[in-house]
């Protein structure tokens, strides 16, 4: 496909939020989602955000029965739609603090994607902010399934930082049962996110990647809470 051929984006909706811009955007058969001018996500694979449904899953003890998932992020809902379409999976929630990426899943656009995934009757959207939630709920979850940004080393807001510091690896780890799995999506790997994981306490740390066209692979780092 030569640069001619790629269609030219269309706005389908744009708001200002407590977190700045949000732009919904069509291109040819693609959404789009850029916050702040950078872009986030398409729908024009979902391998790695389907991936950070699977790895997880993957790397939880056999036997435990139906395991409650966080998803950090409704994006353009490929995670909630993987999760949905497992039968193991008990309660799943969804944090998302933009009120427009709601609002685009439950009576926009992407309906067509999500619809049946949130009419599940185990989906919870919780609208809130992932980084505060981790710190301030006392829920805890066999799974966390992050995906808010575009790696920790590339972050959508300054604020999001947090969730890889100590003080974040630690909420995450607070948040989940003993031996729950921590799965980041990112859009590079990072072999100093996997050192501040293991300072943090996780163990079984690992990288599994998703080739792309162009560039670096993107990833999922996957860490464990010890027993």
């Amino acid at each position: 496909m030569t640069a001619t051929d790629i269609p030219t984006p269309v706005t389908l909706d744009r708001r200002e939020g407590p977190y700045g811009e949000v732009v919904l955007r069509e291109r040819g058969d693609d959404f789009e989602i850029i916050a702040n001018g950078c872009f986030l996500m398409d729908t024009s694979d979902g391998r790695s955000e389907r991936l950070l449904i699977d790895a997880a899953l993957g790397a939880l003890p056999d036997g435990r029965p139906d395991p409650a998932v966080l998803i950090g992020g409704l994006g353009v809902g490929f995670s909630l739609v993987r999760a949905a379409a497992g039968p193991r999976w008990g309660r799943i929630a969804v944090v998302e603090r933009e009120q427009a990426i709601v609002d685009w899943h439950l009576e926009g656009p992407l309906a067509r994607i999500s619809g049946a995934a949130l009419a599940d009757p185990r989906t919870e959207i919780l609208r809130t902010d992932l980084v505060t939630y981790l710190h301030t709920t006392t829920e805890r979850y066999d799974a966390l399934c992050l995906d808010i940004d575009n790696g920790p080393d590339w972050t959508v807001t300054e604020d999001n930082g947090t969730l890889y510091s100590p003080s974040g690896l630690a909420a995450c780890r607070e948040r989940l049962t003993p031996g729950g799995v921590l799965a980041v999506w990112s859009a590079q790997p990072s072999e100093a996110f996997e050192e501040a994981l293991r300072n943090a306490g996780f163990h079984a740390v690992r990288t599994e990647e998703v080739a792309v066209a162009r560039g670096v692979p993107d990833v999922v780092h996957l860490a464990l809470r010890a027993n």
